[in-house]
């Protein structure tokens, strides 16, 4: 989606190419398959740290902790280009608030761990403990600003 959000942005004339999550996509990649790859920072940042893959910028807003010199969409001259892969807890609707403020308050603690975050930092991620209001938050906003590059792309979902 990401691409699609550079492609409609820029009006490039580019073929979207499906992959079956980032495995193939690196490999493809990784293989010059495709002269340009747009995945998530967990399975592309060890082949760019081992020198496989070159970063051209980061769709997040601010730098990626794992690869400092690698500037930002904006800063390469792409504004509204963020992107970022959200990873969350999540409950069924109706789940009983001090059940969400437990699990929230007890997941925190284990993602404030040192040895938490040096993992998931290792892998790419940027831990963001956020409240579940802001979580709700920014779901919906993500939400939003897909179904637009979703209408605007015509991608058919079914």
């Amino acid at each position: 989606m990401s691409a699609t959000l550079l492609r409609l942005t820029l009006k490039l004339d580019t073929t979207n190419v499906p992959y079956n999550g980032a495995g193939p996509a690196v490999a493809a990649t990784v293989g010059n398959q495709v002269p340009l790859g747009c995945m998530a920072m967990p399975g592309a940042a060890p082949h760019i740290l081992a020198g496989r893959l070159r970063a051209l910028a980061v769709t997040s807003a601010k730098r990626a902790p794992i690869l400092p010199d690698v500037p930002t969409m904006a800063e390469v001259g792409y504004s509204g280009q963020e992107a970022e892969t959200i990873q969350a807890l999540l409950a069924p609707a109706g789940t009983p608030e001090a059940v969400v403020q437990r699990l929230y308050s007890e997941s925190a603690k284990i993602l404030a761990r040192p040895d938490v975050k040096e993992r998931i930092g290792g892998l790419g991620y940027e831990i963001l403990a956020s409240t579940p209001s802001e979580l709700a938050a920014q779901i919906k906003s993500e939400v939003a600003k897909w179904r637009r590059v979703v209408q605007q792309a015509g991608i058919k979902v079914e």
